[in-house]
């Protein structure tokens, strides 16, 4: 969690969806283009750390569809070994 209290993507992902963080993802997207139309596109530590919070949470989504991939493809056919 960051110093404001706002989740980053590490405490979001313990028991979220990717299509929940896809979501996140979508939100942190919009809050960036939305900065860059304001005096924010200055602050350098709120676009490095949203910059962060973005590419963190890209990992997390990649990592989660990943996952409901797998656990899907297990529950329709024997799980894969080797």
């Amino acid at each position: 969690m960051k110093s404001n209290g706002t989740p980053t993507a590490h405490t979001m992902t313990t028991a979220q969806s990717a299509t929940d963080i896809r979501l996140r993802l979508e939100l942190l997207e919009t809050e960036r283009a939305a900065a860059l139309q304001t005096v924010l596109r200055h602050d350098v530590a709120y676009m490095t750390d949203l910059r962060e919070e973005i590419v963190a949470m890209r990992h997390a989504y990649v990592g989660s569809a990943v996952a409901e991939i797998a656990s899907f493809r297990a529950q329709l056919a024997a799980p894969q070994v080797g």
